[in-house]
């Protein structure tokens, strides 16, 4: 595990652009629209793609937020004679 903590950040929010959208795609998909819902399987591959695509856009969202709120230290001033 990296010890920087941008590299952390950059890791977490790599992984959770991988896994979610597939997870969410799968779970949306099998269980909410086609075993809550009764979709049909063409329409349910639809439906859980936009849910797939709302999940990237939030976890992108979430890395601009991080990115621009996080705390950057100023550059040490060297001493010039």
């Amino acid at each position: 595990m990296p010890t920087n903590p941008v590299m952390k950040k950059m890791l977490v929010f790599t992984v959770m652009m991988v896994v979610l959208p597939i997870f969410s795609y799968f779970f949306s998909k099998s269980l909410i629209f086609e075993g809550l819902m009764g979709l049909t399987h063409t329409s349910s591959y639809f439906y859980a793609a936009i849910v797939a695509i709302a999940i990237v856009h939030v976890i992108l969202g979430m890395f601009i937020y991080v990115a621009f709120t996080e705390d950057t230290k100023p550059v040490p001033q060297f001493k010039t004679d």
